[in-house]
């Protein structure tokens, strides 16, 4: 098994289609792979609706998703 890391700044810029913090944790919950992976927090998204305990509910939203 390999260990892959999930950028948060990678999911915005393979899915132009976000436009909310909403739609970016839809994206993470449909995050899936036979893989390890781990979401790296590189950049804190940068829309209206973003909390501030983002961290927690990005890593919520990935933790919980679809695997």
């Amino acid at each position: 098994m390999k260990t892959i890391e999930v950028h948060i700044s990678d999911i915005i810029i393979q899915h132009p289609e976000i436009n909310s913090f909403a739609d970016l944790m839809e994206a993470l919950r449909n995050v899936t792979s036979d893989d390890m992976l781990f979401l790296d927090f590189d950049i804190k998204p940068d829309f209206r609706d973003t909390p501030r305990d983002w961290q927690w509910q990005l890593e919520g939203a990935f933790a919980g998703g679809q695997r």
